[in-house]
């Protein structure tokens, strides 16, 4: 009896993170779909990748991307909710959101809901949110999620990435209530060498990465072990992190590592997710009361 195709779905994969992390799932087999917003370029970059536009910053996007893949896919085995953007000048989606909230965030708050009835037809179906040890350095300011008074681009990205963290374990609590099978689980990839950096930073930030990434940070293709263990192996729970085993989480092999408490605040969890669904439109179909 030949055994069924794993199904993997990824953001983001034309370059760093997303694309050391396609190449080692599509190398074990998997039939990878690229959400992109260039699919062209992901295909060309990698071949036998199914290729889909997705443009994260608009949630309209978002919804015809889900849409069109229900209606080709049955069923869903992983999503990792990879794409990002670092430390911009305040930048607006197209629902008028902080980009980095809007893409890091909300985007991936949407997708995932909207594919969620695939995901619990796969098989060992797992949602890995990639986060970063920046996390620990966010406050989810409420009160000016779209950055309008005193912006700060650095302090925008980890607000992002602790909503990523907050996400994920809330998603867990949630998917243990209703008796689902997905598996929600956070990873983060410590100090790599991606495009981030110089596309993405401004003023102090990008002269302090350009001269540290050389010194310090790994190749994206090692920054991929924590996402990828997070993704395929097997003593992998739900509400687990996975990071870097190095001094400081920069570097390394994959290990399990801790959240901050404001990532695992139940009632933050709950804050943020209410707002998601506020701004995204999007509610997540399940069966539970209790959150």
């Amino acid at each position: 009896m030949l055994c069924r195709m794993t199904v993997s779905l990824i953001t983001g994969t034309t370059s760093g993170l997303g694309l050391a992390t396609a190449r080692a799932l599509l190398d074990r087999g998997d039939q990878v779909i690229a959400a992109v917003r260039d699919p062209e370029r992901a295909t060309r970059l990698l071949p036998g990748v199914e290729a889909r536009r997705l443009d994260l910053a608009d949630l309209d996007s978002v919804r015809t991307f889900a849409g069109d893949l229900r209606a080709d896919h049955r069923h869903l085995d992983l999503l990792i909710n990879n794409a990002g953007v670092m430390g911009m000048p305040r930048t607006l989606t197209a629902q008028g959101h902080e980009l980095q909230f809007g893409v890091n965030h909300l985007g991936h708050f949407a997708l995932t809901g909207l594919l969620l009835d695939l995901l619990a037809a796969g098989r060992d179906p797992r949602v890995v949110t990639v986060s970063s040890s920046l996390h620990r350095k966010g406050e989810l300011r409420f009160d000016d999620l779209t950055g309008a008074t005193g912006y700060r681009p650095m302090v925008a990205y980890n607000q992002s990435k602790l909503a990523n963290a907050v996400f994920g374990l809330q998603l867990h609590r949630r998917l243990i209530a209703a008796g689902n099978p997905i598996r929600s689980v956070l990873a983060h990839p410590g100090f790599t060498r991606t495009n981030m950096q110089r596309a993405g930073t401004v003023g102090a930030n990008r002269l302090m990465l350009r001269l540290a990434t050389p010194l310090i940070a790994q190749s994206a293709a090692r920054g991929a072990l924590s996402i990828l263990y997070a993704a395929t192996a097997d003593p992998v729970r739900g509400g687990d992190f996975y990071g870097p085993s190095g001094p400081g989480e920069l570097r390394g092999d994959p290990k399990l590592v801790e959240s901050s408490a404001d990532a695992r605040d139940p009632q933050l969890g709950a804050r943020l997710w209410t707002v998601s669904e506020q701004l995204t439109g999007v509610r997540y179909a399940l069966e539970s009361h209790s959150l």
